[in-house]
């Protein structure tokens, strides 16, 4: 992949061209490092040190602005030379004092010189993915390594950028290669007695294992999950505490608490790290018979957001419990829906022994602990620990679906399908694969995949 590259959602870049940004986060820091990468790094590094220093060795120096040699700062400089390099070009950086008005001078200095502009969001990693530092996949495991909030969600996002995914599908591809050879080999060897039925046979059993590992690989959705967190919502009547519990499980004020009934009228939500496992929390408006349009519509989607999470925590007031048939009634007509808790809060005001589930006070802290330690173990049943490497984004659930779409096509009719068609399915099929690590036909999802990138990564 080379010359001028057009993706949607991200703009044309050259690789000629030299690119710049800060690489380090944000505001104020006691280092701020500046990177720029190509054939104009080596000129952007004389011109604001002084020289290049020995290849891949830290060099103290003064950096100064090319344009009237007004002293900058004083710090460390590197030199990359390519193509051994993070994009596959020279790459030079600079290592700064982390002060607003340090960094922006250090980076308008670079873009000072001639041939250097300012770097697209996920530019240097886009260009080690076109020099072939690392594949599509592997560069989705360093975006999601970057977002990663929780140990979970580090280590899974650690596997996929070091290859984990990768790995898998090119395992997969090169048994479906090997199939494919097998067909085509019937098909050189037509004239020989059993040879075609033979291989036929033998290239039907390896494509019958593949069909199964990927169907399997697709029922398991904790990679996915792992990146947007275990979703909880929180349900109840009015008044029953909700706003006040998510208030103590992120312990700080998220919601309005009020004595009256109806404050919460949209979702609020939170997230949280609980033993490592990433939780979303949302708090949702009392359950009731409304009159208000506004209270209505909050109600509406308390039930939706209840619908689409993976645990609810049905809320109710110690002193005086819910019947059974007020939850069945806002939870009817979902079979599959979530996983319902029923939880007794206020219960530092008393009421009737609770015959199960958690008893927790907002006020006291009393069951918090327990609810708690409760929800990080869900969170880790429901989407793993992250010690291996799955589907974690829609557009591998898609790839690998038409995959699989494709097998059972071949294996629905294998016996009738001529070995050519029979070929052909399954290259589309390998095709396909292809497609999860970038080995073919990726121009179409590069720029949704590195504009998620920040600037200077």
């Amino acid at each position: 992949m080379t010359g001028r590259i057009l993706a949607s959602g991200f703009n044309a870049f050259d690789p000629r061209d030299t690119i710049a940004a800060i690489s380090t986060a944000p505001g104020r820091a006691a280092i701020a490092v500046l990177r720029v990468s190509g054939s104009s790094a080596a000129d952007a590094l004389m011109a604001i040190a002084g020289s290049l220093p020995n290849p891949r060795r830290a060099a103290f120096r003064a950096f100064k602005n090319p344009r009237d040699g007004a002293l900058i700062d004083r710090g460390i400089a590197l030199w990359f030379p390519g193509p051994k390099t993070v994009t596959g070009e020279d790459v030079a950086e600079f290592h700064v004092h982390g002060g607003r008005a340090v960094v922006a001078a250090i980076l308008d200095a670079a873009l000072g010189v001639p041939g250097v502009r300012m770097a697209e969001a996920g530019e240097f990693t886009r260009r080690a993915f076109v020099a072939g530092r690392m594949d599509l996949a592997e560069a989705e495991g360093l975006a999601d390594l970057l977002a990663a909030e929780t140990e979970v969600q580090r280590k899974q996002a650690l596997i996929q950028s070091e290859g984990g995914l990768s790995a898998l599908i090119e395992g997969w591809r090169g048994r479906l290669v090997g199939a494919m050879a097998l067909v085509e080999a019937g098909i050189d060897f037509s004239d020989e007695d059993g040879v075609p039925a033979q291989v036929r046979s033998e290239a039907k059993r390896e494509v019958e294992g593949l069909a199964r590992d990927i169907e399997a690989a697709l029922a398991d959705r904790r990679a996915e999950r792992l990146r947007s967190g275990f979703q909880v919502a929180i349900l109840g009547r009015p008044n029953a505490g909700k706003s006040s519990l998510l208030n103590a499980l992120a312990r700080r004020d998220v919601a309005i608490v009020t004595d009256a009934a109806g404050t919460t009228r949209d979702v609020l939500e939170v997230h949280l790290d609980l033993d490592g496992v990433p939780v979303t929390i949302a708090d949702t408006a009392g359950l009731r018979e409304a009159v208000d349009p506004a209270e209505r519509e909050g109600v509406r989607r308390a039930e939706a957001r209840a619908a689409v999470a993976d645990l609810v925590l049905w809320l109710e007031d110690a002193r005086a419990p819910d019947p059974a048939g007020h939850v069945a009634r806002h939870m009817a007509g979902r079979p599959d829906g979530p996983t319902i808790w029923r939880v007794a809060s206020k219960a530092d005001l008393g009421g009737p022994a609770w015959p199960a589930g958690h008893s927790v006070s907002a006020i006291t802290g009393h069951g918090l602990d327990g609810l708690v330690a409760a929800l990080a173990e869900a969170g880790r049943a429901a989407i793993g620990g992250g010690e291996t490497a799955g589907f974690s984004r829609a557009r591998h659930r898609d790839a690998a679906a038409s995959v699989a779409a494709l097998l059972g096509e071949a294996l629905g009719d294998w016996d009738a399908l001529p070995d050519e068609l029979l070929a052909e399915t399954l290259r589309a099929a390998a095709t396909e694969l292809g497609r999860i690590t970038g080995r073919i036909g990726v121009e179409d999802v590069l720029g949704e995949v590195f504009s998620s990138f920040c600037i200077g990564k």
